[in-house]
């Protein structure tokens, strides 16, 4: 291929007790946007961070080409001073420092041995102007918003003078708006000459900005497709092996009586005063029911979960909350626990799991009294149920001994989920349960969340997937600047009548 910026070839790489990819193949054109699929584990990160010197040459087989020459990078400064830039799904800004500090951490400008400042911020300034940011330079990283921090990620590789932009999941924790504007950048930058390989889940996304794709699966090259006429049913066919006929596993409904109801809840901001986050909600869940909360972006849907969750969130919050018709304390995560209530996390790497323990300590971190007498857990017992949920959910990991951060993200939420059912609780309150995942691992989960309903648990799943809302359940409440605005039973319920019951404008009384 004449214009071939870079060639990978026998990529494998191993690790302890897994091999992430087997003689992997891949290459990319120069001056095009190429996607990499597939599902959690498959590879997709693993052969970046070989590009990219994460893991340096000596850790893996296989050869790296780039630009017609072989390379051996021993780790990332060695890619970056080729033009090759990484910018990986967790943002690596140091959100005390300024976005001026911040874009140029490491490759300071300097004069005399002392660093430039004026040039600092004017050349921040420069980039930033490229990327549709027009943020003050002097501003700390950490007052963005996630979209913003984004930017600057890209402001930062544009720098360092890219010739090959990686990124990893870009869009996972954007609104919409953030990811259209993303979207219109690496096209701008395409048009600029700057080569980008994208990973990501959101394939409608994919087939809208790729010119190519490649797909990996099991660790090993799968096939590289023109993106032009290429639909999400056939990436998911090469993702997963098989078609997908239907992206939710079918369900017969047994709904009983009301279990959990929420009454006239409201909740005020900890950090602004006098703002009302949530006003006067009101829900029920019944057993067997798996029940929607939509709502856009600030709408208050996580602010009313962890607030119901042992007031994890919120000042002066006022309402009641019974369980089984009588009225029942939430004042705390312990109280809420006790009464039978969970929640799973949107963001499980800081709330949902302890990234430095094993996957067995995970799963029993939310009931150790179950496992535990006299002040001692019982450690065998503790093996043995994080067998059981390994096995029940199909968690794949070489062993429940395994740190749960070398699990891939898919099987890191099912572990998530796996550490709340082992507390035997009535309602499971799942915010953003398959964000990050790929498509297999969703049709998974959403069996797991059947199963739990199937079970006679009432299941309250806030997600931004609005096709996800409709495939998956039974009610839908939609959420407006803290306010419920209205109900939808499954067979009425439609983006269009949910989209306008969450824009619908609210006043306050």
């Amino acid at each position: 291929m004449s214009n071939e910026i870079l060639a990978m070839h026998g990529i494998t790489k191993s690790f302890p007790g897994v091999t992430a990819l087997r003689d992997v193949a891949f290459s990319v054109r120069s001056g095009e946007i190429h996607a990499i699929c597939g599902e959690n584990g498959a590879g997709k990160s693993t052969l970046m961070k070989i590009l990219s010197g994460v893991h340096p040459h000596g850790t893996y087989s296989g050869e790296v080409i780039f630009e017609g020459e072989p390379c051996a990078f021993a780790g990332i400064r060695d890619s970056e001073s080729r033009g090759i830039v990484i910018i990986h799904q967790e943002l690596a800004l140091v959100p005390q420092l300024s976005i001026a500090e911040n874009l140029f951490l490491g490759n300071e400008i300097t004069q005399r041995g002392m660093i430039d400042w004026n040039r600092v911020n004017h050349e921040a300034a420069k980039h930033l102007r490229r990327v549709g940011l027009r943020e003050n330079p002097v501003t700390p990283a950490g007052e963005l918003g996630v979209g913003k921090q984004q930017l600057v990620e890209i402001a930062k590789a544009l720098s360092k003078k890219v010739r090959l932009l990686i990124l990893d999941e870009p869009t996972a924790a954007l609104n919409d708006d953030d990811s259209a504007h993303l979207l219109d950048l690496l096209r701008g930058l395409r048009d600029d000459g700057i080569t980008c390989v994208v990973i990501s889940h959101k394939l409608g996304e994919v087939i809208e900005i790729a010119d190519t794709i490649t797909i990996l699966r099991d660790g090993r090259t799968i096939e590289t497709l023109d993106a032009t006429d290429v639909t999400e049913d056939r990436l998911i066919s090469g993702m997963v092996g098989r078609d997908l006929e239907h992206r939710f596993p079918p369900r017969e409904p047994h709904i009983s009586d009301e279990v959990l109801r929420i009454e006239d809840w409201t909740v005020h901001s900890p950090t602004i005063a006098g703002r009302v986050v949530v006003d006067r909600a009101n829900l029920s869940l019944r057993r067997g029911e798996i029940v929607g909360l939509a709502g856009l972006m600030g709408a208050g849907r996580t602010e009313l979960a962890m607030s119901v969750f042992g007031r994890s969130y919120g000042v002066d919050i006022t309402g009641r909350v019974f369980k089984d018709g009588r009225e029942i304390d939430v004042r705390t995560v312990d109280a809420a626990i006790r009464n039978g209530i969970a929640y799973v996390s949107e963001d499980r790497k800081r709330y949902g799991l302890n990234l430095v323990t094993d996957v067995k300590q995970n799963v029993s971190a939310a009931g150790l009294g179950l496992l535990s007498r006299r002040g001692w857990v019982n450690e065998n017992e503790e093996f043995r149920v994080a067998e059981k949920f390994r096995a029940a959910l199909r968690i794949k990991t070489p062993t429940v001994q395994a740190p749960v951060q070398t699990l891939s993200g898919g099987n890191q939420q099912k572990v998530v989920l796996a550490k709340w059912m082992f507390t035997e609780p009535d309602v499971l309150i799942l915010d953003e349960p398959t964000r990050g995942v790929d498509v297999g691992a969703k049709y998974e989960i959403y069996t797991i969340v059947n199963s739990l309903a199937e079970q006679g648990k009432a299941v309250l799943v806030i997600s931004s997937e609005l096709p996800e809302l409709l495939g998956l359940c039974d009610r839908i409440y939609a959420l407006s600047a803290g306010r419920i605005t209205g109900e939808v039973p499954r067979a009425e319920a439609t983006q269009e009548r949910l989209m306008e019951y969450m824009t619908q404008e609210v006043g306050r009384e």
